[in-house]
């Protein structure tokens, strides 16, 4: 008897560590999207509103918001926020570790071509595992900008979600995909890569491992490039995942590329940037703490025994 409880023990310590990554990143995506929800919510405002002709002024929407809908509206979406987190955010940051642990040789810090390699390839895969809660997320967020008959009234991420399919098929669960997952690509390469190099550069000089100059100041390096870099693909995204047919069935953009052509062709490639301060006050924070969560919660799992 003893010998089966030790048997399932180690069996369970070892679906333990092969969890603990996922676990590890999806408490920290949430407990990041939580604080920043608010300026998320924002965000998505200027997008739509750069799109369709109207406010993208922050302090603009942000008043209007808490006039027309109360603040209540600052955290609309909160369910789908927390399930892409759990997804996406979850899956990026456990297949970062995977894949680096896998591509890292004994005693030799990663280059930065194969931590990039390993960044780009976490975000798109997890971009695709995340897309039906950010679509789920992203028309939450929009929905009260369309007429009253427009409206899709998702009660829930869950509502939302069984309503897609119901209306639009399991596919229409995947809409946007390939924007989500380039733009998740280009947010992990700034986010991760540029992360690990400040972690590398900040122990070069003298920084104590683990401490926290060397957590804080590379969190904020990667939330720095990962904004930047992401933040055309986030705002072609949100065009994709919000657009709904016209009376013939037709949408408005084909694609991604096609989306990022005609809005270039309206207003220019700084368009692509529009509400970039609000864009780097959410993301930046957002990257920053769940990188600073997950070195955390890494330590807690050690000083657990876990």
């Amino acid at each position: 008897q003893e010998g089966s409880q030790r048997a399932a023990t180690v069996a369970a310590m070892d679906a333990w560590h092969t969890c603990k990554p996922f676990v590890t990143g999806s408490m920290a995506g949430c407990m990041a999207a939580t604080v920043i929800q608010p300026i998320d919510m924002v965000k998505v405002r200027i997008q739509v509103g750069a799109a369709d002709g109207g406010s993208t002024s922050p302090v603009h929407i942000a008043k209007t918001m808490l006039r027309d809908e109360g603040p209540r509206a600052f955290w609309r979406g909160m369910s789908a926020g927390y399930l892409r987190q759990v997804l996406y955010t979850g899956s990026r940051l456990s297949l970062y570790d995977s894949f680096t642990a896998a591509a890292s040789s004994p005693c030799q810090p990663l280059p930065f071509w194969k931590s990039g390699l390993c960044a780009l390839s976490a975000g798109g895969i997890a971009a695709v595992v995340g897309n039906p809660a950010d679509l789920s997320l992203i028309r939450m967020q929009s929905d009260s900008l369309l007429p009253v008959a427009e409206r899709r009234g998702y009660k829930n991420v869950f509502h939302a979600l069984s309503v897609i399919v119901k209306t639009e098929g399991a596919p229409g669960l995947f809409k946007g995909a390939a924007a989500t997952s380039t733009r998740a690509m280009a947010l992990n390469f700034g986010m991760l890569t540029f992360n690990a190099q400040a972690k590398q550069q900040l122990g070069a000089m003298g920084c104590t491992p683990g401490g926290k100059v060397q957590v804080f100041g590379a969190a904020a390096v990667g939330g720095f490039f990962g904004a930047v870099l992401s933040l055309p693909f986030d705002f072609v995204k949100t065009q994709i995942q919000k657009m709904r047919p016209d009376a013939n069935g037709n949408f408005q953009y084909k694609g991604p590329l096609d989306c990022a052509r005609q809005i270039v062709a309206a207003g220019g490639p700084l368009r692509l940037w529009t509400g970039f301060p609000v864009y780097f006050m959410r993301s930046a924070p957002l990257s920053t703490i769940t990188l600073i969560a997950q070195d955390y919660i890494k330590k807690m799992w050690g000083q657990m025994g876990l």
